[in-house]
């Protein structure tokens, strides 16, 4: 038997969606194709000031502008940490009011979520929670909304993971034009707070840039 260790399907599925899976959804995009090397570090789930705070600092300390897809209702409860995303230069994209999963959801439900966030995030970018969205939901938004989809999940939110394993899926599953997500958000804080600044210095070691995802 080979003995060679190799990511699980599961695992690879999360982490980087395969091309099968993302050619479902061709109104998405996935992966930002780059003729100079450059990925788009991006933050779902927030704002929260435990945390979103922290991560701006850091961006702002390697000169580094990302994009925040926003939960309505953290914008609701929080606009100055909002406004701090905003003022200091970054992209923010609708994440929906609630972060409901659209599978679990009508269309006409997940549509009049996304219309109340926007209310209060004015983006034409969106990212379904979970990567989740059914077709009928993804054509009723397409023509208004730009929806950014990712090439690797860095599973920061997990439990099962080290801060150390965080980094690792980074340096696995990163290439160039690569959309990452972390996540600014209390569940993902210890490994964010291990993982994003090494991820950083590790991505600039190799010759990288950093770019928003334009609105």
């Amino acid at each position: 038997m080979n003995n060679c260790t190799v990511p699980s399907i599961n695992k690879m599925l999360i982490e980087q969606p395969p091309i099968p899976y993302r050619m479902l959804f061709p109104e998405t995009v996935w992966r930002i194709p780059m003729k100079h090397k450059a990925v788009f570090l991006t933050f779902d789930d927030g704002p929260i000031p435990e945390v979103t705070p922290w991560v701006l600092d850091l961006l702002d300390h390697y000169g580094i502008k990302a994009t925040f897809f926003c939960v309505g209702d953290n914008v609701r409860k929080h606009p100055e940490t909002f406004r701090m995303v905003v003022e200091r230069g970054h992209s923010v994209g609708n994440h929906t009011m609630h972060h409901l999963q659209g599978a679990k959801v009508t269309t006409a439900r997940y549509v009049a979520d996304i219309m109340e966030a926007h209310a209060l995030i004015d983006s034409p970018l969106f990212r379904p929670p979970h990567g989740l969205i059914r077709w009928k939901q993804a054509a009723a938004i397409k023509d208004n909304m730009r929806i950014i989809m990712y090439d690797l999940v860095t599973r920061d939110y997990s439990k099962k993971l080290t801060g150390e394993q965080v980094l690792d899926n980074v340096r696995r599953y990163m290439r160039n034009g690569s959309i990452i997500v972390f996540h600014d958000s209390l569940k993902s804080e210890s490994n964010l707070r291990y993982a994003l600044p090494r991820a950083i210095e590790w991505l600039k070691e190799n010759g990288y840039q950093f770019l928003p995802i334009p609105m």
